[in-house]
């Protein structure tokens, strides 16, 4: 393995992310190259849609060694650059780990949001803002089904446990080996909205402070008090994702923004749209409790739907 290509492998991360990265790769020799799509399919007596498809990281598209060293040798690419793409590329064929939403991409994950998991489960620091709702990574099992149930009619009855299992499932990212680092905060409103009513907002609460303790999971409140703050720029619930770092030292995926409405979600991606999210995030970071401070107000709140 190349020095710098370090422990991340297909292990830690997804191999769709694997893909988009290597394509990336790829394409920049190219472009370093001086050549289009057409001229290295044709230099490689292939067709420009397979150039394309290794650019654009396709999951069916399989990398063979051949090609990899015909197509460098085209773009008169390095040593170094061989042994990296020869490296990252096995790790698409070899000790590929099936991922656990594998199983639901075609039935209980919804196309758009089936991107983000994938991104997810490859990430190695989530920060979560969330006004309304406890996010899908800390929730219960009877809380997720609560809000799988609203709008009422939108989600057929048979697909809302099927829903809850990923939610569920999903929570494994946390105490996987590696786990990414979770940054959450959240709107103090989210404590008193009794969600399944108040035994089950009190286990729900219990369990926001188990995962408080984690060592890669921090939990913090936005108080009524701090007034106007950057999650009310943003409109809303978002999520900042960032990832390991590559063979040169750079993302496997540049760093996302990411925020679900009621039928799609966007992805950004752009430098400055992932910016503005994090000058909110920045602002809410300021104005949210300590750890400490935030798993007291979690506390309180919890004992008051026990008593009643």
């Amino acid at each position: 393995m190349s020095e710098g290509w370090g422990e991340v492998s297909s292990e830690t991360v997804g191999s769709a992310v694997l893909r988009r990265y290597i394509g990336r790769r790829l394409e920049t020799l190219r472009k370093r190259a001086g050549l289009t799509q057409e001229q290295a399919a044709e230099e490689l007596q292939k067709g420009r849609t397979t150039i394309a498809r290794w650019e654009e990281g396709h999951e069916n598209v399989r990398f063979r060694d051949v090609d990899v060293k015909a197509l460098l040798s085209i773009y008169g690419a390095g040593d170094d650059d061989l042994k990296v793409l020869l490296a990252l590329t096995a790790e698409t064929r070899n000790g590929r780990r099936k991922s656990w939403w594998h199983d639901y991409t075609e039935t209980a994950l919804p196309t758009w949001f089936g991107l983000y998991v994938t991104l997810e489960d490859s990430s190695e620091t989530i920060r979560q803002y969330e006004s309304e709702l406890i996010p899908g990574l800390l929730r219960t099992p009877t809380y997720a089904e609560e809000v799988a149930r609203v709008p009422p009619g939108y989600v057929a009855e048979e697909e809302i446990a099927r829903r809850v299992q990923v939610r569920v499932e999903r929570q494994s990212l946390l105490t996987r080996p590696r786990a990414p680092h979770v940054q959450v905060i959240l709107n103090q409103a989210v404590l008193h909205r009794p969600v399944g009513g108040n035994h089950a907002m009190a286990q729900q609460l219990d369990h926001l402070l188990e995962m408080g303790v984690k060592t890669n999971v921090s939990i913090r409140i936005v108080p009524f008090s701090a007034g106007v703050h950057g999650g009310m720029a943003a409109c809303g619930p978002f999520t900042l994702l960032d990832f390991p770092a590559g063979a040169d030292g750079d993302p496997l995926e540049p760093p996302l923004a990411y925020a679900e409405t009621l039928t799609g979600a966007m992805y950004l991606q752009k430098p400055d749209e992932v910016n503005a999210y994090r000058l909110a995030w920045s602002d809410l970071e300021k104005r949210a409790l300590n750890q400490k401070a935030s798993m007291r107000m979690i506390s309180e709140a919890q004992k008051g739907y026990t008593r009643g």
